[in-house]
Parts: C-alpha cells; sequence; structure tokens
C-alpha cells in the first residue's frame, strides 16, 4: 500500500520504515539532522516532520559512483536538504529510542536539492539558542520537536473541535476582520480607511456581535476557529493576537450550554491525552472567592482561605485593626524554613504580582510552638485561635506548617491572597501533574472601575442578569454599591487554574439592553450610535440565544504541558508586541500617509515630531 506522505520526491515519509520493509527500495527527502564520517563508510540522520531515518553511505569495496557518493555525504553539513534512493536493511547495533530505530538505509543514489547555510543554533532539544535569536529565526525554531509537536497539537485540537461541533450541527461561518470600534472592554487596534478618510475600522476583539446577529439570522448553531486582537500588555499567556473557538447557540439554558460544551472539553482531552474527566464542578464566583480568592482557583492543591478577621482584630496592631478584611493562608511543611527564606514570601507578598501592603507570618514549630512576625501584638492564645480557624480548611493547619496573613478592603485582599496562593502553588511544586476542570458560574454583572467613577460591565454589555436582579438592576442609583450584587448569567470554564473559556447568556430583547446601557453610563445617544444596528435587530424576533469562547492557545498550552502560549504559534510577536523575524511593527512611507489622510507624531525612531508640518496638506 503506498505511503500516505508518497510524492515525485519520496516513497515514504523519514519516521515511517519498519523492520517490515528490508529488502524494499525506498526514496526519503529531507534535512540532514548529523552527518558523520566513520572511515569505513559515512552515515547521516535525515529527518522531516515525521521523524528520523540513518542513511549509510559505504566505502570499503566500493567502486568509482560509489566511494563519489561517500565523498559528497561527507561534504553535507548541518539542514542540507537531501533526496536519498536505496535499500532497507536491518541495523545490527538497533536505536530502542527511535521508531526507525530497527533499520537503515544504504544509498544507492544522493541528490543534493539545496545546500544550506550554517543554522544560527541547534536543531534540537536541547538548543543552544536564547527565545530571543529562536523567534528571529522562528522557521528553523519550529524544524525542532518542541515547536514542531505544539503545532502538530493545536492541529488535532482544531480537527478534534470541528469533529465534534460538526456533528451536533453546528455551522462554521466566518465574520468580519475590519469592523467598528467601541470604547468599552480593552484597547482596539484600528485601521485607517483609504477610501473613507478621517475614519477608521477596529480589528474585533471577538466576534460577539456578529455571532448574535447570526442567531437573529436563524442560523441557530454557529462556531468559528478565529482571530482576535486587544492591544493590551503582554505576558506569557497574552498576545496581540490570539485565537478563540467561538461559538453561539439559540433556544438554550445556561445548563445546555455547560453541558454541551464540557462535552466538547471531554471529547478533546480524551482525544489528546488519554484523559477522562470526572463531572465537572460547578462553583459560584462568590464561593471561588471566598475559599480561593480568585474566580479561576487551581483545584489541584488546598491552601484554600481563611478568614481571620474576628480573632485578628482588637489587638492594637494597626495593620489589622485598620482592614475591613484579615485572610489568613496555610503552607504545608514549611513552617520549618529559615527567617530570610520567609521574608523571601514576604517580598513575593508585597511585590508587583501580588500587591499586598505587608505580610505576617505564624510559625508552627515540629513541637507546636508558634513564631509570630507580630509576636509584640499576638500571644500563644491568640495564635492558637488562628490555627484552629485554618485547621478547619481542607489541609488543615498544624506542627510544620506555616500560616501567612495579609490584612485590606476584602476584595482587593481577596483578590491579593489568590494570586498569592497560585504563585507558591506553583513555587513549592503544586501545579505540576494532573488535570482539575470546572465551571465557575454567576459573576458579578457590574463591577466599580476607580478611574472613570462608575460601573462597567464585568464581561460584556450584552450579558444577561438573572431575572430576578433585574429589577434591583434599574431601580438603583447607577453609583449605588448595592450594584455588586447584580448576579450575571455568565460562566467561565477553568482548568488547572487557567481559565480556559468563558460566556453568557444573552441579552435578546431591546428594552433590557437599553437598560443595561443606561446603568452604564451610556446616553440614548451613544448607546444608538455604537450598538444600533444590534438593538435594530432585536426588534425583528430575535431567539433567546447564549454561547462561550474557548481561548485556543491556552487550551493548547494546557494540554502541551507548557508554560507560554507562544510555543502553540506559529509566528507568535515578543513581549514588546514585535515580530522580529520580520520586523513588524515598522513604519510606512510618507506617501502611504498621506493617500490615508493621517500623519504620526513621532519620526520612525520613535522621537516626537515638531509641531510644523505635517498631513493632510491643505488644497
Amino acid at each position: 500500500m503506498p505511503s500516505s506522505v508518497q510524492t515525485a520526491n519520496r516513497t515514504h515519509s523519514c519516521g515511517e520504515l519498519r523492520i517490515g520493509n528490508v529488502g524494499e527500495t525506498v526514496t526519503l527527502s529531507g534535512w540532514v539532522q548529523v552527518s558523520r564520517d566513520m572511515n569505513h563508510f559515512a552515515f547521516v540522520d535525515l529527518r522531516d516532520r515525521y521523524g528520523i531515518t540513518q542513511v549509510i553511505f559505504p566505502k570499503d569495496d566500493a567502486d568509482a559512483e560509489v566511494l563519489k557518493r561517500y565523498e559528497a555525504a561527507k561534504a553535507l553539513g548541518r539542514e542540507f536538504v537531501i533526496k536519498v534512493t536505496g535499500k532497507v536493511v536491518e541495523r545490527s547495533n538497533k536505536n530502542k529510542n527511535r521508531e526507525t530505530g530497527d533499520i537503515e538505509i544504504v544509498a544507492d543514489k544522493l541528490d543534493v536539492l539545496n545546500a544550506a547555510s550554517t543554522p544560527p543554533f541547534k536543531i534540537e532539544e536541547p538548543t543552544d539558542a536564547q527565545e530571543e535569536t529562536r523567534m528571529r529565526y522562528r522557521y528553523l525554531d519550529i524544524r525542532r520537536n518542541p515547536i514542531k509537536d505544539a503545532l502538530l497539537l493545536r492541529n488535532k485540537v482544531t480537527r478534534c473541535v470541528r469533529e465534534y461541533l460538526g456533528d451536533l450541527e453546528f455551522c462554521e461561518i466566518e465574520t468580519p476582520v475590519l469592523i467598528k470600534s467601541t470604547p468599552e472592554g480593552a484597547r482596539d487596534f484600528v485601521v485607517p480607511s483609504r477610501m473613507n478618510p478621517g475614519q477608521f475600522y477596529a480589528l474585533p476583539q471577538s466576534p460577539q456581535t456578529f455571532k448574535q446577529l447570526l442567531m437573529v439570522g436563524g442560523m441557530d448553531r454557529y462556531f468559528q476557529i478565529v482571530k482576535c486582537f486587544r492591544d493590551e500588555e503582554l505576558r506569557a499567556d497574552r498576545q496581540p493576537e490570539f485565537t478563540q473557538i467561538d461559538c453561539e447557540m439559540s433556544f438554550v439554558s445556561q445548563d445546555d450550554v455547560l453541558a454541551l460544551f464540557e462535552g466538547l472539553i471531554r471529547h478533546i482531552f480524551k482525544n489528546i491525552v488519554g484523559h477522562e474527566f470526572p463531572p465537572f464542578q460547578r462553583m459560584e464566583y462568590s464561593e471561588a472567592m471566598d475559599r480561593f480568592g480568585i474566580d479561576k482557583p487551581d483545584l489541584r492543591f488546598d491552601m484554600e482561605l481563611v478568614e481571620l478577621t474576628e480573632v485578628a482584630k482588637g489587638k492594637n496592631f494597626k495593620m489589622f485593626d485598620d482592614a475591613e478584611f484579615v485572610v489568613g493562608m496555610t503552607c504545608k511543611g514549611i513552617g520549618t524554613w529559615s527567617g530570610k527564606k520567609v521574608k523571601e514570601l514576604e517580598k513575593k507578598a508585597t511585590g508587583q504580582e501580588v500587591g499586598a501592603s505587608a505580610l505576617v507570618y505564624l510559625k508552627i514549630g515540629a513541637d507546636g510552638s508558634y513564631d509570630c512576625s507580630a509576636k509584640k501584638f499576638f500571644g500563644e492564645e491568640d495564635c492558637k485561635k488562628w490555627v484552629e480557624k485554618a485547621n478547619a480548611k481542607p489541609g488543615g493547619c498544624g506542627p510544620g506548617d506555616l500560616l501567612l496573613v495579609i490584612a485590606g478592603a476584602k476584595l482587593k485582599t481577596q483578590e491579593q491572597m489568590g494570586k498569592f496562593r497560585h504563585l507558591l502553588g506553583t513555587e513549592l511544586g503544586l501545579r505540576k501533574e494532573g488535570f482539575r476542570a470546572l465551571w465557575v458560574v454567576n459573576f458579578p454583572m457590574l463591577e466599580w472601575d476607580e478611574d472613570e467613577e462608575r460601573f462597567t460591565a464585568k464581561h460584556h454589555p450584552f450579558t444577561s442578569p438573572w431575572t430576578e436582579d433585574i429589577e434591583t438592576m434599574v431601580s438603583l442609583d447607577k453609583k449605588d454599591p448595592k450594584l455588586q450584587d447584580v448576579r450575571a448569567n455568565a460562566y467561565d470554564m477553568v482548568i488547572n487554574g487557567v481559565e480556559v473559556g468563558g460566556g453568557s447568556v444573552r441579552i435578546f430583547e431591546r428594552s433590557l439592553q437599553e437598560k443595561v446601557f443606561e446603568v452604564l453610563g451610556f446616553s440614548k445617544e451613544e448607546a444608538l450610535a455604537q450598538f444600533g444596528f444590534l438593538m435594530g435587530a432585536f426588534e425583528y424576533g430575535a431567539p433567546p440565544h447564549a454561547g462561550l469562547a474557548f481561548g485556543l492557545d491556552r487550551l493548547c498550552t494546557i494540554l502541551g504541558g507548557k508554560a507560554t502560549i507562544r510555543d502553540f504559534i506559529a509566528f507568535p510577536k515578543n513581549n514588546m508586541g514585535r515580530d522580529t523575524m520580520i520586523n513588524s511593527p515598522s513604519a510606512i512611507t510618507s506617501a502611504q500617509l498621506e493617500e490615508l489622510s493621517i500623519d504620526t507624531t513621532v519620526d520612525q525612531e520613535g522621537n516626537k515630531k515638531s509641531a510644523t508640518g505635517g498631513y493632510p496638506k491643505a488644497a
């Protein structure tokens, strides 16, 4: 049976031949991984996407043609592209670490298809290059197994998605990339319109309104594997352009959505890594914050938050007495750490990543003794009360443990301890193994923006509030703190402490959408100018609908066990949003700027221009 990759230049791939192929004459094409002269023969490890096969070029008892091939093989450099024809033979010294290790090819013909310059780093794992160099030569980095395998895993995931959703009558529909800019949410990437001078498109942060319009259009079940764009600060799990598995359904409830897409994730994990999830836990947002201080808890380890407000106040310790909320967290088995190591924890707690104002610790010795960093204010009986509270949490708190305590405004302090929990969970090696998934449901509809001094949508303004909370939402003043209690019919899927997907039941009635815009501080004119097209559509029989979107890049990172999404993106940007391989972004010509009727306030080196000059020119 012919190989599935057979072409004019090869009969098989470099990862395909086995002991059953011995005696066959084959042709392989690929890149030279290694070329060595062993005096009696030369050998080449020939590599392609599928694997590596050893090729032998004999020297002893050879005629002139065989010697010529031997000399040509000796001259091969790393990453030369070659084609080899020869006979498959059984290897005398088998390589058990290679799938083709039982055989080798004795070459009858060698063609150099393309010579190669010496690459700037080794195409192997581990390599000798820093990430900056590998990103500059990303096309070479893709040849290495870690990046190649990451991209192949991504391909398997997208195939699983299309297979699963296609079988459930979902339609894959593309939505526009050049859309309208809106001020809500993250910062847009904008594109000037040459045909409409002074006006701009935005690149979509998500296809949100379009997928809702597809439901109004009666498409019933939609999905799309789609590029999205956000101009925000970058980190290991963020890129300016990223990919979503975007989905929407009509005539569904929250339970319908959660059940169907839990099934999708089960299908993906079973097919890609062989993991079978138990039924996903459903946790209220409020419970997640109280227990873990974060709306995306990692359930693979304990270290739950314990409120100490009642037993910590009233001891003339200003940090606690002035605080709304005092919270602790037990770290098992590190109560014997030195003062120096504990001080390092204090730096982490008060650093930029966590942001606590200060950290108090209580060491519980192996003999049950207490050593508190605020011992001037808290005696043995006080410490005992702290430990009793902490001991009621999963994992407990006892001899040999360390209790860490911070204080402040409730929500802010919970969030700080939640970040600290994830940070320490990673540092203590508690976040390495396995998979734990859950749904976090019923988020707050609104959150207070300190800078703008108004409430904003926690998810987006198209999320439906729970029916029983609508009256509360519309009756309160737009700055009333009780608006924080209004619940959204929203949900996030969390795996291993990472939000891999999120969505909501949508508003589908114009009157309710107008009320939500009003609560968010939109005037009627502003709401119509930005979203009139959607509210207008709701007047023509919009069905109840709901949906969600998964972050494909993050999902692949979890499946592949990596720390950064960059490995799973063929051509990623660095932390400054630059593609160093193609040197993008870059300046455009004056002629292009003039054609677009725009100018910049800085020159090509990023320096401020003088006040004179600039486009557009007077007619």
